[in-house]
């Protein structure tokens, strides 16, 4: 297949890092596509944890070139430390192997200030932002008035940053926020950029090029579905295109590559969120904290860029058939089936209630979920251990019937289940 496009089905959090570097060992090109630094992306390899926010995690494997796409917006500073951090585990992260999209946007300092700013100005309307000035950066994006990172290569990069940062002062004044000192900030770029600069290509020709001359290309999405700037459950969305049809401006890539893509959805065996909104599978309680974990281990729900602990439920099929139709997924990946061993009894959302109306889908997309009740198909749980299972044969029937309800419910098939956080945790079907 040339192109693969890894998305998340849910509210992100999904499990999508590990789920890529599954496919990404035969990949040309693992790329991301759209977000920034509030992603965040994390493998097992034996006892190595990998947390990623920028660099895509197939990257990890020797083979793929890994390439942050102009739909994203970066941060210097993360991505340098990220790649700082990688090299000092083994892996080869240098220009051969990083590429950076010329046209991608830059986070700066300004931006995390008026993110903070603003988030505090909405008070109780607050949207539950990560902090890491991913909305504003994607704002000044759309005013047509940011810096991108090709801008670093240019003569005249230190003027633009400097009117930059006190264009934000000024904004950052009439919120009665601090404003920014501008000599440190112009000081930290001039460093990041006589790093960063080997590392900055025309992503867009590069990644074109592979898929003519029939290489593949392992698209990975940040964050999730429900997340999604158009079809997500606005306002408590992210500012980017995270379907699967953000791959295609993200990349700087053309519609015909997807005559033959693969569009993988990966969402767990439950469903889970960080942050506002609502959420009409919601459990509390100890079942809760059965589901969540205490945070004591890595893969606990607790948010790989925040720390927040994630809200979690069971899972919703009516937002999973949208996730299915949104993005032409044509197989689903379910994650952290191993969490659901020694509940006696599982739900499953099949429709909700409102107003005595049963709705298998919804009139106008997922903005207004209150007063939505789920409807629920009940099954029965399974004891045992699936930890250690790696053939599909060997999985409980319980958990087979669940799986297979998840099937019929989307109308498509299940290619992988994880049953644990490291990599080789995996069941094929």
């Amino acid at each position: 297949m040339p192109l693969q496009i890894i998305v998340g089905a849910q509210w992100g959090d999904e499990g999508k890092g590990r789920i890529v570097d599954w496919f990404a060992a035969q990949a040309d090109i693992v790329a991301r596509y759209n977000g920034g630094d509030n992603a965040g992306h994390s493998v097992t390899v034996g006892s190595q944890l990998f947390k990623l926010h920028l660099v895509p995690s197939g990257i990890i494997h020797s083979r793929p070139i890994a390439v942050l796409g102009n739909g994203m917006v970066i941060n210097p500073e993360a991505l340098l430390n990220e790649i700082d951090m990688l090299a000092n585990l083994g892996v080869d992260v240098s220009p051969r192997r990083l590429r950076v999209s010329h046209a991608a946007h830059l986070i700066t300092p300004a931006h995390r200030a008026l993110d903070a700013a603003l988030e505090a100005q909405r008070g109780k309307g607050s949207i539950g932002t990560t902090g890491r000035g991913i909305g504003p950066a994607y704002t000044d994006k759309a005013a047509r008035t940011n810096l991108r990172v090709g801008d670093m290569l240019s003569a005249d990069f230190g003027e633009k940053l400097a009117a930059h940062i006190e264009a934000a002062n000024r904004t950052l004044t009439a919120l009665q926020a601090p404003v920014l000192e501008v000599q440190p900030i112009l000081s930290r770029f001039a460093e990041y950029v006589s790093r960063i600069a080997p590392y900055i290509a025309d992503t867009s020709a590069e990644t074109c090029a592979v898929l003519a001359q029939g290489g593949s290309v392992l698209a990975e999405g940040a964050q999730g579905t429900l997340l999604d700037l158009d079809h997500g459950t606005y306002p408590f969305v992210t500012s980017s295109a995270t379907t699967a049809g953000g791959v295609f401006t993200g990349l700087g890539i053309g519609v015909t590559a997807a005559r033959d893509a693969v569009v993988s959805g990966v969402c767990k065996s439950f469903q889970t969120r960080v942050g506002s909104g609502p959420f009409p599978t919601e459990v509390f309680d100890d079942l809760a904290l059965r589901l969540r974990g205490t945070g004591a281990n890595p893969w606990d729900e607790y948010g790989t860029t925040t720390g927040r602990p994630r809200r979690v439920g069971w899972l919703d099929g009516v937002l999973l058939r949208y996730a299915v139709r949104i993005n032409g997924l044509t197989e689903l990946v379910i994650t952290k089936l191993d969490i659901l061993s020694g509940l006696e009894t599982l739900k499953l959302c099949v429709a909700y209630r409102k107003n005595g109306q049963i709705y298998q889908d919804l009139p106008f997309g997922p903005t207004e979920l209150d007063g939505y009740e789920p409807v629920y198909e009940e099954f029965p749980g399974w004891s045992e251990d699936v930890r250690d299972i790696r053939r599909w044969r060997d999985l409980p029937s319980a958990a087979c019937d669940y799986l297979q309800a998840i099937s019929q419910l989307t109308g498509l098939p299940i290619r992988l289940v994880s049953v644990g956080p490291e990599r080789e945790q995996i069941v094929e079907h």
